[in-house]
């Protein structure tokens, strides 16, 4: 009876002190993760949103916090010894006027200079892009380089695989790496299909482990092919059949890529090398990797890499240098248009001191709620004077921009929150006013029909109010 009694009284106990445990815990996690918040957290939105979850939602804004809220690309990324490229020497800005400026707000931004004698060439398409990469792959001699964040099994695909397991039978030293999610999260065909011919391969960013794996972001969204450390490609082109018009796919994506040759070859080939380092600790060095660089051309150009680590808003600093630089015109092409009102303002503002702003958006991208959002994004820019431009079908994956006729920047990244800040991209700044006053008429070749300020106010209240709800989705769309 003594037992029972005393296991009776036990059980009391917990069923007093139990709750007051539940309390104390999520007292506890709720705090901790308003201290980590507070310390680590820039964006006030952000910080307040994450706050909120942790004290309004016991456990469950705890366990969304430790997936998804921690930066840890960010704490590996600052313990890792990354090996670096030769830099070519710093030389001296451009002589006045606001493209100076811009050159060496960006010198500071990134850390790179601005290399002289350097050739780009446009390719439109896989139809143009695709077979001048399969040719300088199979002229290799020493290196090749390759991150994708899509890469498929189809006919494209197939054709790379090939490639790139002849240039890796004679010899030469392939190393490819594909993004975790893009080049398919579960199966993963292309990556077994080069483990299986041998080719050293790497996912990037991939685990099963929920904590280890954020799905929407931090995604490795960079185009890079470099051969021999002296050739590269770079832009918008993923690896597949949508990309190729002359295969009349399902679901047709318009795109332009860029043959880059000269000293900032070795920039692009740099970035290659860290992402791989990043994704294997294998570090790439020697005149395999980085060679002499001979003059190539007459175009000065630059690689800006960002993303959530050292790199953390790199590329959409240099946009914002080169919005406040332009004094004649700013020509925009991009498949998405969600960032952050702090770039809103300054094409606003340009637009509103007299500049040329023309924004080449798809009429219909391949993600309803993207244009929704963007048109409750875009309304201050079209009330100041701003043009917005609807390309026509088929959905064009181009991202251009120029400034005044003489600079240009191109590459992956996409005009949205997640491009900017939480995925890894690459573009490049392209000093050279044949190259920007191609790509300018390029762009307004391909503008479409004008969004109006009055075809925004006449859209109806439920309309208005699903793009400013979808609106609040930014950073995940």
């Amino acid at each position: 009876m003594l037992a029972e009694r005393t296991f009776y009284l036990m059980l009391q106990s917990v069923g007093v002190i139990g709750p007051w445990l539940v309390v104390f815990a999520h007292f506890t996690i709720a705090l901790c993760i308003t201290v980590h918040v507070l310390l680590h957290k820039r964006d006030v939105g952000s910080s307040l949103g994450w706050i909120g979850l942790a004290w309004l939602s016991p456990f469950i804004g705890g366990f969304f916090y430790a997936v998804l809220g921690i930066n840890r690309v960010s704490r590996r990324a600052h313990r890792l010894h990354v090996p670096h490229a030769p830099r070519p020497a710093s030389i001296a800005g451009l002589a006045g006027g606001p493209l100076a400026a811009l050159d060496h707000a960006n010198s500071r931004i990134t850390g790179r200079p601005a290399t002289p004698d350097n050739s780009i060439k446009i390719f439109h398409n896989g139809d143009e892009a695709y077979p001048a990469m399969l040719q300088a792959m199979a002229e290799a001699r020493t290196s090749i380089g390759l991150s994708s964040y899509m890469f498929r099994t189809d006919r494209t695909g197939t054709t790379f695989i090939a490639a790139l397991a002849a240039a890796h039978q004679r010899g030469i030293e392939v190393r490819v790496i594909i993004d975790g999610v893009g080049g398919g999260y579960v199966l993963s065909p292309a990556y077994h299909a080069l483990r299986r011919a041998g080719i050293p391969v790497g996912r990037f960013i991939h685990s099963p482990l929920p904590w280890r794996m954020p799905l929407l972001n931090l995604r490795s969204h960079k185009k890079i092919l470099v051969i021999d450390g002296h050739t590269g490609f770079t832009g918008g082109l993923n690896i597949t059949d949508d990309n190729v018009q002359a295969l009349h796919p399902k679901t047709q994506v318009l795109d332009t890529h860029f043959k880059v040759t000269g000293p900032v070859a070795a920039q692009l080939a740099s970035a290659f090398v860290k992402d791989w380092f990043f994704v294997t600790n294998e570090e790439l060095t020697g005149e395999t990797w980085f060679p002499a660089l001979k003059p190539s051309g007459a175009a000065r150009a630059r690689v800006i890499t960002s993303g959530p680590d050292r790199d953390i808003e790199k590329i959409e600093f240099a946009v914002l240098q080169a919005i406040s630089c332009a004094r004649e015109s700013i020509k925009i092409m991009t498949p998405y248009f969600l960032p952050d009102d702090q770039i809103v303002v300054a094409l606003t503002l340009a637009a509103m001191r007299g500049i040329r702003v023309d924004l080449v958006i798809p009429g219909q991208s391949n993600h309803r709620l993207v244009d929704w959002a963007t048109r409750a994004t875009i309304g201050p820019m079209v009330r100041e004077g701003a043009h917005i431009w609807l390309g026509p079908p088929p959905f064009r994956h181009s991202k251009i921009m120029t400034i005044d006729g003489e600079w240009s920047l191109i590459g992956s990244n996409n005009w949205d929150i997640r491009s900017f800040r939480l995925n890894f991209e690459l573009s490049m700044e392209v000093y050279d006013k044949p190259l920007a006053e191609t790509l300018g008429a390029f762009i307004m070749t391909h503008n479409g029909e004008a969004l109006t300020a009055a075809q925004l106010e006449a859209r109806s209240v439920p309309a208005r109010l699903r793009d400013a709800a979808v609106r609040l989705l930014m950073p995940y769309l």
